[in-house]
């Protein structure tokens, strides 16, 4: 692979002005089905990009809510699988693990046809604790993260098709990345390496190469990172879920402009 996560493909390229087409080798972003089985118990598929799944393990537990902090967080385990896709076994510590059977009854339903019933719509909906960090917005110091994130996104420079999650200090300076095909799992992914490492979302702020939709939001808050900042707009829910629990948000971040939501 020309970087991790990135696999070759031949095509034929044809040019509007009838130029005669030519035969390339294009990177594209891998992207497979990975398994996740926490506790013995197969709680998820996703579909993902398969670098960094120790990271991806921890911070989806924890978007999850299944652990409040990745002390109960014992081991993960990824196994390619022959037939193709990953098998990724997440072990948790038997005292966090008390909503592990119920969630994933309730990830089942919603597998299903989608979020069915008034106890998903509820789940969905749950209250979360507000975030009490605080970040002000600091336009300077976003168009610094902005501009030093390009040369951190191997996977996205390979392939124009990846989305990154970067942890940012409050003064711009990019911290840590991760990369996947999916926004939601580069910023869980994110969010595991921040845990590894005892680095704190409260510090800083969150930038993502992606819309502001609800579930980041969500995702966020829970994390209690005080700022999020994408380059994308955000949806109405993502506004209004922002401003309920304290999350600072900032959209359509650019080379030379950006929104912040009053």
């Amino acid at each position: 692979m020309p970087v991790d996560g990135a696999a070759p493909f031949a095509f034929r390229e044809h040019f509007a002005d009838a130029a005669p087409p030519r035969t390339l080798d294009r990177a594209l972003a891998v992207e497979a089905p990975v398994a996740i089985e926490i506790n013995g118990i197969g709680y998820a598929v996703m579909m993902a990009t398969p670098t960094d799944l120790a990271d991806y393990a921890l911070g989806f537990c924890l978007s999850e809510q299944l652990i409040d902090s990745a002390a109960g967080f014992v081991s993960a385990d990824a196994v390619e699988v022959p037939a193709g896709g990953w098998m990724l076994r997440v072990q948790l510590a038997a005292s966090d693990a008390a909503p592990l059977l119920d969630r994933a009854r309730l990830r089942l339903a919603e597998g299903s046809c989608g979020l069915c019933g008034i106890e998903s719509l509820e789940q969905v909906l749950r209250p979360l604790p507000p975030v009490t960090a605080r970040l002000d917005p600091d336009p300077p110091a976003i168009f610094r993260a902005l501009t030093a994130l390009r040369d951190a996104q191997p996977l996205g420079r390979e392939t124009r098709a990846a989305h990154a999650a970067a942890f940012c200090s409050p003064a711009g300076e990019v911290l840590c990345v991760r990369e996947d095909v999916g926004r939601h799992n580069a910023l869980d992914k994110l969010l595991g390496a921040l845990a590894r490492a005892g680095l704190s979302p409260g510090e800083g702020f969150i930038l993502l190469t992606a819309r502001c939709s609800f579930e980041l939001v969500q995702k966020a808050i829970i994390a209690g990172c005080p700022l999020l900042v994408t380059i994308s707009a955000p949806s109405t829910l993502a506004v209004e879920q922002a401003r309920a629990h304290g999350l600072g948000l900032v959209s359509l971040a650019r080379d030379d402009s950006l929104l912040i939501a009053c």
